[in-house]
């Protein structure tokens, strides 16, 4: 007997479509366009808020200038390079750069006191010491810790209070009193490869910033009048011109020049 054909499976059930996409998807993409785009808006800190409104009411309150010179490294390079490793060994701090300019500074602070002097109301406050702020990072911004009684330090004892308060100042520890006061500033922008800036003055309480830059190799007519490359920096000093003259601005900017291209000016206060 013959075996009957079998019987085909029937075909499997049509699945239905899927519903459309959302709508917030769309509306997402359109939240973000192609380019990123996007703006994230955070509070203004505190310390930038009072940093913001010592700048803007120095800024309103002096007639600043600034002038500008340029210092030939070459002496100090090389005096640097001899004792560095001694000077580190013997006292176990770095011997860097910026210390001689707060030294150089502190002694043309003395030799024209008007950089030093504030004005105070209808009064002209001068002052017989020297307080050096110096530009510091920290986590939450920018800070001036404050040198004291820098014409009285050798330095050394630059180099030592330098380093206590640029560490105090990594470790977030300063303290107000680190920061209150100070009668001349010292902005160094030449650690970020500055070439040449002017400098700002952060409160009403001082008269004058030096703004250091960086030293690059640049052609200088020597004496001889050959020409040579020197290692040079560009210094500039912004001053409240209502108390200090051009003729006083010059002569502390040349004042530091001259000291810091012979080191051993600053040994005979010269």
């Amino acid at each position: 007997a013959s075996t009957p054909a079998s019987t085909p499976a029937p075909a499997p059930a049509a699945k239905a479509p899927k519903p459309a996409a959302a709508a917030p998807a769309a509306a997402a993409v359109a939240a973000a366009p192609a380019g990123g785009r996007a703006e994230n808006r955070v509070k203004i800190t505190r310390m930038r808020l009072a940093i913001a409104k010592n700048l803007k009411g120095a800024q309103e309150t002096q007639a600043t200038l600034t002038t500008f010179n340029e210092v030939d490294m070459t002496a100090l390079m090389a005096f640097r390079k001899e004792y560095k490793d001694i000077f580190e060994k013997a006292h176990g701090v770095k011997f860097g750069l910026q210390s001689v300019f707060f030294k150089a500074s502190a002694n043309a602070l003395l030799q024209v006191p008007s950089v030093n002097a504030a004005i105070s109301g209808t009064d002209i406050v001068y002052r017989d010491y020297v307080d050096i702020g110096f530009a510091a990072s920290t986590s939450r911004g920018l800070v001036v810790p404050v040198i004291r009684n820098v014409e009285s330090l050798s330095v050394l004892g630059i180099e030592k209070a330098f380093a206590e308060l640029a560490g105090k100042a990594k470790a977030d520890k300063l303290t107000l009193a680190d920061m209150e006061g100070g009668t001349f500033n010292i902005s160094n922008g030449g650690v970020f490869g500055s070439m040449l800036g002017t400098p700002m003055i952060g409160s009403t309480n001082l008269s004058a910033v030096l703004g250091l830059h960086a030293t690059k190799m640049r052609p200088v007519v020597m004496p001889d009048g050959s020409i040579a490359a020197r290692p040079i920096m560009y210094v500039a000093l912004t001053y409240d011109h209502r108390l200090i003259d051009g003729r006083e601005a010059v002569t502390f900017l040349s004042a530091i020049r001259d000291q810091v291209e012979k080191p051993q000016r600053m040994l005979l206060e010269l």
